[in-house]
This record gives structure tokens, C-alpha cells and sequence, in this order.
């Protein structure tokens, strides 16, 4: 077991600059089925209960997304230990919150690198294509592609339609605009094809080459140089946004105000400005992507973007 005690002094003014955990936790390997050396699996879920136990905590206050989340309600449960839940994925896809934690963060990265591809795209005449992670929801990439002013957005929620995505193209060069921006998030997928994909050694599935495939079809039916930028992990670090500090600690009061109520159970959520609590149980039962009446959809084809459909 690896633990480290929390003290005051831990907490300076340079915790809130950093990003990523200072735990070095993984969300590799389900406790309940973990993989071992032989190839076998194996139930250690015991062992986070009696590690509890052990450091004689009162409760738990923990940080994931949905995966992560449902993982630890689940030990949560089998120890009978209070806990207290903390939105935190890039993706945006917890339901019940508008926000979390690490989503503003890469979203301004992929506007800041949308913002560098321009000029380029203007000089050289091409269409700039972006490709930004969202592996079962579009928001980074619906989001992005508005702010950087994108003029094709595919998500993995709408699946396109090359032909419609190469006359966007056309369209703009024929309106007298010698470039173009497309973002595109990593499972985004053609009409009646899943998402390319690959199986790493470890045995995970990876998503990626979207971005490639399309500067080919896109090239093939419209003539364009085309140039793919894979922001891939880069969204993943740096330096936190204003946005997700603020919203990290008002997450972090709510959850150390919910466990001294003795409320447990519960996820912590940004709603309409204001930080609630929602049942876990009810967190782990839904799932957050993109909607196609959602206000940001019908924004971006309000302003004429394209969303490949």
C-alpha cells in the first residue's frame, strides 16, 4: 500500500499550478478482475477495504471520471466506506455536472492550437486539420471548433458523411477563402463505420488516425493540400486554466463540507453557477455525451459550421 499524509504544508500556492495527480494513480486494471503477471485475474478488492482499515480513515473524498467513479462507488460500497465523489476527466463526460475538473484546461489548449494552425493554413493556402481526443464524447472537439472558429466539427455522436464534409470545403474556397479548419475528435467515425482503432500489447484499445484518413478523402475529392496536427497527451498537461482551479476548489469545500454533514454517497456538481451534490448512484447510471439538440450543437450550425451530417 502507498499512501502519503496530507499536512498544511503541502498545500502552497504552486498545488494549484500543477496538473495531474501528485499520487500517481492509475486507472489501469479493474481491482475486481486485476490482471496479473501469469496472464490470470484476480479479485483485490479486499485489499482496499483492509487498507482503509488500516490508515483509520473516516471517510474518502475521491477524483475520477465515469470509469474511475463507478470503480470506486462500487469498493466504496463493499467496505461500507463513506465517500464523497469529485468530477475529473478532459473529456467532460460525467453526467449531472456541467463541469469537470481538467476539461477547460485541454479545451484551451485545443483553441491555442487552433489559433497557431491559422496563419499557417492562411500562408499556405491548406486545409489544417485537427485531431483532439474524445473517445465516447465530442465535447473538446464541439467546443474547440467553435472558439477557434473551425469550419468542419466531427464528433463521435454524429457520425459524417465525407461528401458532405468535402463540399464544406469547397464552399468556403468557392466564397473566396483559400483555407479551411477542421477539428476532429479521435472516435469520430464515417456513416456505418466504427471508430478506427488499435489494441495495444498491454491489451487496451486506442483510438486514432481519423485525422489522417480524412486528409486523404479530403485532399482526393477537393484538390486541397491538407496537414494533420494529433495534439494527442499534450491536452493532458501543463499548467491549469483559471477556470478549472475555481472550480476545483469550490468541488474540494463542497466535499469536505458534504463528509462533516455526514452525507455520503454523493458527487459533487457544477450546476447553473453553483456547486450541488447528486447521488453517485444515479451519476453511475447515465452517460454524458453529446446530445443533438445540445446549445452548443445548434451554435455551431447556426454560424454554418459543418458537423458532417
Amino acid at each position: 500500500m502507498r499512501y502519503e499524509e496530507l499536512k498544511p504544508g503541502l498545500f502552497t500556492g504552486d498545488i494549484l499550478r500543477m496538473g495531474g495527480t501528485i499520487l500517481g494513480t492509475t486507472t489501469h486494471g479493474d481491482p475486481f478482475a486485476y490482471p496479473m503477471p501469469d496472464g490470470t485475474t484476480q479479485d483485490i478488492s479486499p485489499q482496499f477495504v483492509s487498507g482503509f482499515q488500516e490508515l483509520e480513515l473516516s471517510g474518502l473524498i475521491v477524483i475520477g471520471g465515469d470509469g474511475s467513479l463507478k470503480i470506486l462507488h462500487r469498493l466504496a460500497e463493499l467496505g461500507g466506506i463513506p465517500m464523497i465523489a469529485i468530477p475529473k476527466t478532459i473529456d467532460n463526460d460525467v453526467p449531472l455536472t456541467e463541469y469537470a475538473i481538467g476539461f477547460t484546461t485541454a479545451l484551451s489548449t485545443a483553441v491555442e492550437a487552433l489559433d497557431r494552425l491559422l496563419p499557417t493554413a492562411e500562408s499556405h493556402e491548406r486545409v489544417m486539420i485537427l485531431e483532439v481526443m474524445g473517445r465516447d464524447a465530442g465535447h473538446i472537439a464541439l467546443s474547440a471548433g467553435i472558439a477557434g472558429g473551425a469550419d468542419v466539427i466531427l464528433i463521435p455522436e454524429i457520425p459524417f458523411d465525407i461528401e458532405k464534409v468535402a463540399a464544406k470545403i469547397n464552399r468556403v474556397r468557392e466564397r473566396g477563402r483559400n483555407h479551411s479548419l477542421v477539428v476532429v475528435a479521435e472516435a469520430a467515425h464515417p456513416l456505418g463505420e466504427d471508430a478506427r482503432s488499435y489494441i495495444t500489447t498491454q491489451g487496451y484499445r486506442r483510438y486514432g488516425g481519423i485525422g489522417q484518413l480524412l486528409s486523404e478523402q479530403i485532399s482526393e475529392r477537393t484538390g486541397s493540400d491538407t496537414r494533420v496536427t494529433v495534439l494527442g497527451h499534450v491536452q493532458r498537461g501543463g499548467v491549469p486554466s483559471s477556470h478549472d482551479r475555481i472550480v476545483a476548489s469550490a468541488f474540494g469545500v463542497k466535499a469536505v463540507d458534504l463528509l462533516a454533514e455526514g452525507k455520503t454517497g454523493r458527487m459533487v456538481s457544477w450546476q447553473h453557477r453553483q456547486v450541488v451534490d447528486v447521488p453517485l448512484d444515479e451519476v453511475n447510471q447515465r452517460t454524458r455525451a453529446v446530445s443533438l439538440d445540445d446549445t452548443l450543437v445548434c451554435t455551431a450550425r447556426g454560424l454554418g459550421i459543418s458537423l458532417g451530417d
